[in-house]
């Protein structure tokens, strides 16, 4: 089960696995202009489930660390959102074309692409509507279960959470920059927004995957460096005085592309809130968007709070997960603690 010690939790001290290393913290939660008493039900609440570690930070302080906020877990998904920072840079510096097809830049996989397949761009596959359904890999049974029919649907017209997508902008990536993915985003995006744990070498790797030749690549990161990586996205591509990322490629990373139904909507490998609408149980902050990783792991940026959320859960344990409707009942509760929005 959980392993946050909600009491101690806040405010400072906190236990030595719940320290938030570099980051300062606020006093207490009042000098925020939250609840204590409203976050402590919170993790009183969060206590119940398999909740690892969570943070939140107010105005770039820490108002909450819980848990096991200098472990490294598995990211899972919030990968996608970690290379569409990249995409972005190297776009802007000219070696990345979002116009450019399959066809012309020679992607293919093991089955074959077909002509009408090689026609989506890699601007299709950043907004997930590639109309690509060919094999892929490293897939949640939620995404294997939304797959459709290969070949039922054209590039750009229909958006579908879609591995192949993600994993194909990968080789992209690597093809047209000739970086290495976790090395590039130790030296454009670890290095200068100071994040203290991550390193390249060992919490990167390539997953081959049997049905594609084109591999995942999961990140192992920690909460408090994963807390950096959505406060950049919340101070629009900025941190520290310094503009890490486009200033554009920033704001329309997380702008609504594509509906996505009862999750709200996509942006360019990002989860965005649709008038609320992005977990059950709770209404989100307007403008909210957010980096998923299956069973639990969130980085939650609610910009009308000046607010990043990072819940973790050790997913290495089998069976471990927090739903997305038990995530919604624990944001809600946490803004229960929050000045009105």
């Amino acid at each position: 089960m959980s392993a946050l010690p909600f009491s101690d939790a806040l405010p400072v001290p906190v236990p030595q696995e719940a320290d938030p290393g570099d980051w300062p913290v606020w006093s207490s939660p009042e000098a925020a202009g939250w609840s204590t008493s409203a976050l402590t039900d919170a993790l009183r609440f969060a206590s119940t489930l398999d909740s690892a570690a969570l943070m939140l930070v107010v105005r770039g302080r820490v108002l909450v660390s819980a848990g096991r906020v200098a472990a490294r877990f598995n990211t899972h998904s919030i990968r996608k959102s970690i290379l569409s920072a990249l995409i972005g840079i190297h776009e802007a510096e000219g070696r990345i074309d979002l116009g450019a097809t399959l066809d012309a830049l020679g992607i293919d996989d093991k089955l074959g692409l077909t002509p009408r397949e090689k026609l989506a761009t890699v601007y299709d596959l950043l907004c997930a509507r590639s109309g690509v359904y060919h094999p892929s890999g490293y897939e949640s049974p939620w995404m294997l279960s939304i797959k459709p029919a290969r070949h039922s649907a054209g590039p750009g017209t229909t958006w579908c959470y879609n591995n192949w997508d993600f994993n194909a902008l990968g080789s992209i990536f690597r093809q047209l920059t000739g970086a290495d993915i976790f090395a590039d985003f130790a030296n454009r995006i670890a290095v200068p927004c100071g994040l203290q744990d991550f390193r390249p070498a060992e919490d990167g790797s390539y997953v081959t995957l049997p049905d594609s030749q084109h591999p995942a690549y999961p990140f192992r990161m920690t909460a408090r460096d994963l807390a950096k990586f959505g406060q950049l996205f919340l101070d629009a591509g900025c941190c520290g005085g310094r503009a890490v990322l486009p200033p554009d490629w920033a704001r329309l990373s997380v702008l609504p592309h594509s509906e996505a139904g009862h999750r709200g909507a996509y942006g360019f490998m990002w989860w965005i809130s649709r008038e609320g609408v992005m977990f059950p149980s709770v209404v989100t902050p307007p403008g909210s968007f957010a980096a998923f990783g299956t069973r639990g792991h969130k980085v939650l940026a609610m910009p009308s709070l000046q607010a990043v959320l990072v819940h973790r859960v050790d997913t290495d344990q089998e069976g471990t997960a927090v739903s997305d409707l038990q995530f919604g009942r624990l944001l809600a509760r946490l803004l229960r603690a929050a000045p009105r929005h």
